[in-house]
């Protein structure tokens, strides 16, 4: 990936944590996933007072882009950190690895950890889901 479009992606991410709701933890995350036609979907945190209900930047980039019959994703640039200040990186919890697992080449999908535009690291799904369950699984 040009590290042009690794900037777009980080400067994306990092501009929807204005529209993070994060009213109990305060700790704000904005993802930017990149489809392989090269649009872009973006997603923050939303928190739920009761929590289970919240939900975290990469399912609802995800989320968005499969309810508009988008499934094949590149790349996705995920920063946070509480009251929205970037310090180290915020890998994706288990559960949004697992949805990525589902819609996501494991082998060749790109997870982009940021902090800002000259610090950050680049990992592939396999990387972070070592032994990941999938679609693959069940044939």
């Amino acid at each position: 990936m040009e590290k042009t479009m690794i900037e777009k992606l980080i400067d994306t991410a990092i501009k929807q944590l204005d529209f993070s709701y994060t009213p109990y933890s305060g700790f704000k995350v904005g993802a930017a996933l990149l489809t392989k036609k090269g649009e872009i979907y973006t997603g923050c945190n939303i928190e739920n007072a009761s929590y289970t209900p919240t939900n975290c930047a990469e399912r609802t980039a995800i989320f968005k882009a499969v309810s508009e019959g988008v499934r094949n994703f590149q790349a996705i640039c995920i920063v946070g950190g509480k009251n929205g200040v970037l310090t180290e990186y915020a890998a994706p919890c288990g559960v949004c690895r697992q949805v990525m697992m589902e819609f996501c080449d494991p082998e060749t999908f790109q997870i982009i950890l940021a902090v800002d535009k000259e610090k950050y690291d680049i990992f592939t799904l396999n990387e972070l889901l070592p032994l990941g369950f999938g679609p693959s699984n069940l044939l």
